[in-house]
């Protein structure tokens, strides 16, 4: 970092402030329910604290109070809270699920953001809870300023939930005590088709406990299950430490909803009374919009997920939903797809993004792998490749104009992130191994899960190209995150040579795989 290789910038202060300031997100209870049926009182914020979508000058607060009550939030340059600014957010009540997200603009570039919420009475401004307090950084207006972010997703996924005796999520303290300045979650921030029981019977014989809440006891179908799905992780304390220290950009993938589901899907699956795949998406982008500060999104679920997130000169990011607007699974091997995995109108948006954008670094946020093969039942396929090596044939058919695209408007700096499949690998794709040739190379990164099973490792379709430069995978199907490592994925960007770097970890840091790449170039 432009602070020095350990933070500079009050990184070891700041860690131990946001340590102590972590006491007072600590919950009363592990439930799921909303605490406002039972207390009474002072407003609360026990479920923590979160800031999303920020860029140079603003940012979204996001909390969510235990019964009806008016958000205030306060900035300051410091934590003493001197010369503070205030803003004045919504009333929060049922219509929300007592969420509610107030945007920040006007901030400084490249600094540290001391911010508190406090809830009040909305009958009575002066009976108001403790405050919650956070910090986050801007996006850099210099292009001196490094860049540091994490990324990796899949969360609570094949049963595997909060387990006290292992510590929780401990990923979510690894990446918080390496400071970034924002978190890319890739998507399955939930498994609403996966319920937690308290204990799960090891292979060895061991027994894995998980914190349990009624919502999450079942399948999510209404809006009071989803809400209960994403409120379910912010029972963890690692994770509401992290969200009060690192700003997040979230996307969402399948999970959020069913196991590969497509627009239109009518659920075989026995656990469902509401089987009709549009109803439950909705939803859960409800629920989404609720609990996460997402720009383009609305708390009443209108809005889209796909956007782009400007970080200073060196660095965009584009967020990818190829979830709603995909074509259903199928053989997958039609010869025209104007459909695709995006979308007609999310592809000329990203291809007139990417050419507007003048950051060195574009990094594109896809909720799916665009090389490896994911299978779908026997016969159709999830992703975007399909197996077969020649050349491009259904969803692959957008992606191999996006990449000529990319390359006949000389769009430099593109590196595609990614997780979904449960482990971590580096893939190179390149014109001179590939069917389809009209493109430049790039690099795609996949790293995950954050606490949920492990995977193998899929097979990979030449029809782009891909190689393997690394690869690190359990060797059979749902390993626990107490039997195979957690995953997450570090970039730093160097302002002084705009150098990126990709570091592949694993859970407790370790490097696994590092690879550097220059700025400037069409394709590496």
């Amino acid at each position: 970092m432009a602070q020095g290789s350990d933070g500079g910038f009050g990184r070891r202060s700041l860690l131990q402030g946001a340590a102590a300031g972590s006491a007072a997100l600590t919950l009363p209870v592990l439930s799921g329910a909303a605490p406002a049926q039972a207390r009474s009182g002072r407003p609360g914020a026990d479920w923590g604290v979160q800031v999303g979508d920020v860029t140079t000058s603003s940012g979204l607060v996001w909390v969510r109070a235990d019964r009806p009550a008016r958000m205030v939030v306060q900035t300051a340059a410091t934590e003493s809270f001197r010369n503070a600014r205030t803003w004045h957010g919504p009333v929060l009540g049922a219509g929300t699920d007592f969420t509610g997200v107030t945007s920040l603009h006007g901030l400084p570039a490249g600094e540290q953001i001391h911010y508190r919420v406090l809830l009040a009475d909305p009958d009575d401004p002066r009976r108001s809870g403790e405050p919650v307090t956070g910090t986050f950084r801007t996006a850099p207006g210099d292009r001196r300023q490094d860049v540091r972010f994490h990324w990796s997703g899949d969360l609570a996924g094949q049963g595997w939930g909060i387990n006290p005796e292992r510590g929780g999520y401990r990923i979510y303290e690894d990446m918080r005590r390496r400071n970034p300045d924002f978190f890319l979650c890739s998507g399955d921030n939930i498994y609403a088709d996966n319920p937690i029981t308290e204990k799960v019977t090891l292979p060895d014989g061991r027994i894995w406990r998980n914190v349990t809440t009624e919502e999450k006891a079942k399948v999510a179908e209404t809006l009071a299950e989803f809400r209960g799905a994403f409120r379910y992780n912010l029972l963890d304390d690692n994770l509401r430490r992290f969200n009060a220290q690192v700003p997040t950009i979230t996307q969402w993938d399948d999970h959020e909803v069913h196991n590969n589901w497509y627009p239109g899907q009518l659920l075989a699956d026995d656990r469902y009374t509401e089987k009709d795949a549009d109803v439950l998406s909705a939803r859960s982008l409800r629920a989404f919009g609720e609990y996460f500060p997402i720009r383009t999104l609305r708390p009443d679920g209108g809005g889209r997920v796909y956007r782009v997130v400007r970080h200073g000169p060196l660095l965009d990011v584009f967020v990818l939903d190829m979830r709603r607007y995909r074509n259903a699974n199928s053989p997958d091997r039609q010869t025209d797809d104007p459909q695709g995995i995006l979308g007609a109108e999310q592809l000329r948006w990203l291809k007139r993004e990417l050419s507007r954008s003048q950051a060195v670094w574009k990094v594109i946020a896809s909720d799916m792998p665009l090389g490896l093969v994911v299978p779908d039942g026997k016969t159709d396929f999830e992703a975007v490749a399909q197996g077969d090596p020649g050349a491009p044939l259904g969803r692959e058919l957008q992606i191999a104009e996006l990449l000529r695209h990319i390359k006949h408007a000389r769009i430099t700096g593109t590196v595609w992130l990614t997780t979904d499949v449960h482990y971590t690998s580096a893939q190179h794709y390149a014109p001179e191994r590939a069917a389809f040739k009209d493109f430049a190379p790039f690099w795609e990164f996949v790293s995950g899960p954050l606490n949920a099973g492990g995977f193998q490792a899929v097979k990979l379709d030449g029809t782009f190209g891909p190689e393997q430069a690394f690869i690190k995978a359990p060797d059979r199907a749902n390993t626990s995150p107490a039997e195979s490592p957690q995953y997450f994925g570090e970039i730093d960007i160097d302002g002084g040579s705009g150098e990126l770097t990709v570091r592949l970890r694993q859970e407790g840091g370790e490097v696994l795989f590092s690879k550097v790449l220059q700025p400037g170039r069409v394709g590496q």
